[in-house]
């Protein structure tokens, strides 16, 4: 049976150009693959003759010698049948395909990596949260090692190329029709093999070390605020960039404020003459010490507040207040001359409840409608 023209089988003019008749012929392959088309053989047939066409078309010598003599001036057998040549199987038809999927053209290997963040815990008190502060930290790291360069080979050796992969870094793996690329189990994508590893760095490159870095904490920071070092992680693998370090900070409990946002509040604990007679005492801040007077007959719960003595937040443009929140506190180990006094005054007291304990008297009212209910 004669065979047809090239060209007629592919479906492109005579001056085709390469990228045509590979598309073509692709089209064909997709269509007429014996894999899609299994048991009929007259797809087997178009395939193969698709394949001769382009093994002879796609090649410039034999190209010129077909245009020049035709059938007669290219050897058939070169090109012809499924499996000689050119492309081996569906897969290679489309090699270019699947890499554009995959993220890696075919022969292509990319082992170039950027390097992993790092974090690290850093405990710093209020009052460095408050005002800011420099601080150092050791942190470990991995570093080229020295003894081999950072090759990873023993010195005086080098490594040698990947014989699973051809120092591609990647092997192919094909089911049926479908063919992907995944990174040499071999050398683990670096395309290098590694005979006679150095004995410092086991054939890793790089070794163990501590770094000092420091670290400038800014005014007003809080709990759970990360501060970023550029570069300060993991290096990179073959050439790549170095991660980022972020230093994550955690504020100690103090021992008299507790922080809210920019608010700070404390305990004030007075005594019961203070509460009842008034007078002025003297509490801490972050800035100092400072006075409030208190007002006569304060009850125990009362809040104080203290204008900007809070914290300027990293992102505030006001400072917050500080909250003082009276403790009215039961005398404890009281002699027989105290106890005598506040024994005479209790009885006093009672002789006009309504007047000194008003909210007593208030609060044993609403008992009374309790239990007559």
């Amino acid at each position: 049976m004669a065979k047809r023209d090239y060209y007629e089988v592919l479906g492109v003019n005579r001056d085709a150009d390469e990228e045509a008749i590979k598309k073509a012929y692709r089209k064909l392959a997709m269509k007429h693959h014996p894999d899609r088309n299994p048991d009929d053989k007259s797809a087997e047939e178009k395939f193969k003759e698709a394949k001769e066409a382009y093994e002879v078309l796609s090649d410039q010598g034999k190209r010129g010698a077909y245009d020049r003599y035709g059938h007669a001036g290219v050897d058939p057998s070169a090109g012809a049948g499924f499996g000689a040549g050119g492309f081996s199987n569906f897969a290679d038809a489309f090699g270019d395909i699947f890499g554009d999927i995959f993220g890696q053209a075919r022969g292509s290997r990319s082992s170039v990596y950027r390097g992993a963040d790092l974090r690290y815990n850093l405990e710093i008190t209020l009052e460095q949260a408050a005002h800011g502060t420099e601080t150092k930290i050791r942190i470990p790291t991995h570093e080229a090692c020295d003894n081999c360069g950072g090759s990873g080979a023993k010195p005086g050796t080098k490594p040698t190329t990947c014989a699973t992969c051809g120092g591609h870094g990647q092997v192919r793996l094909q089911q049926g029709f479908f063919s992907i690329q995944q990174t040499c189990p071999k050398c683990h994508g670096t395309g290098k093999v590694i005979a006679d590893p150095c004995g410092a760095c086991g054939g890793a490159g790089r070794v163990k070390k501590q770094k000092t870095l420091s670290v400038k904490i800014p005014a007003g920071v809080d709990d759970g605020d990360r501060i970023r070092l550029s570069s300060e992680g993991e290096p990179g693998v073959n050439g790549g960039p170095s991660g980022d370090l972020y230093v994550q900070l955690q504020i100690k409990p103090h021992p008299v404020f507790e922080r809210d946002h920019d608010d700070l509040h404390c305990e004030m604990p007075i005594s019961f003459a203070a509460s009842a007679l008034g007078g002025e005492i003297e509490i801490p801040t972050l800035d100092g010490a400072a006075k409030i007077r208190i007002p006569p007959e304060t009850q125990s719960g009362k809040v104080f507040r203290l204008r900007g003595k809070g914290i300027r937040g990293v992102r505030s443009h006001t400072t917050g207040d500080l909250h003082c929140h009276v403790v009215v506190e039961t005398p404890v180990n009281l002699t027989e001359r105290q106890k005598e006094l506040l024994r005479e005054f209790e009885a006093i007291s009672l002789k006009d409840r309504e007047r000194h304990n008003p909210r007593a008297k208030s609060w044993m009212d609403k008992v009374k409608e309790f239990f007559a209910a």
